[in-house]
């Protein structure tokens, strides 16, 4: 199904966050916006919510600490116990000091790990994917503000230029 939008195109980062804000002071729904390099403060200026990522992160990382122990006790006390530089293998206990660089390596590999699939899956971005970029000058020196058209295409025409678009493209986007 498509639905029709309007792109106006920016030359600069200043004029495109305040653009941002008067379009949204007008109560008009932006969907997505196109930048060459990150913006400060464009996600708040645009009401996005805050990411659970960070939540995410944190269980990622508990699951490979418990992974690690589990492991670790099952291969070092359970079922192949070993005298290595003549510490005692009875006990996890005992011997876990030595088990703590490899309780750190698997709590960071799976977070990080884990966090890169969750990243490229939550952003559907997976192999042989084509990329979604309505411009390739976003890539280089322009920025792109996209707003869904309801029957005010006149009216959201008007605004824009008001905010120092420099130009301005009505399309049919896939959605």
């Amino acid at each position: 199904m498509a639905s029709k939008v309007i792109q106006a195109l920016y030359t600069d980062d200043d004029v495109l966050m305040h653009a941002v804000k008067k379009v949204r002071a007008e109560h008009h729904h932006i969907e997505e916006v196109y930048t060459p390099f990150p913006v400060h403060g464009l996600d708040k200026a645009m009401g996005l919510e805050d990411t659970r990522i960070a939540i995410t992160s944190f269980i990622y990382g508990c699951l490979g600490l418990t992974v690690a122990i589990v492991m670790m006790n099952f291969i070092m006390i359970d079922d192949w116990p070993q005298d290595i530089g003549g510490k005692p293998s009875f006990s996890y206990i005992e011997n876990m000091p030595a088990f703590v660089p490899v309780m750190f390596e698997l709590t960071v590999f799976f977070a990080a790990h884990l966090m890169v699939i969750t990243f490229y899956l939550r952003s559907r971005m997976w192999p042989f994917k084509k990329a979604e970029n309505p411009d390739v000058r976003t890539t280089d020196d322009h920025f792109l503000m996209e707003i869904g058209i309801h029957d005010n295409e006149k009216e959201l025409t008007d605004l824009l230029w008001g905010t120092g678009a420099v130009e301005i493209n009505v399309t049919e986007k896939e959605s």
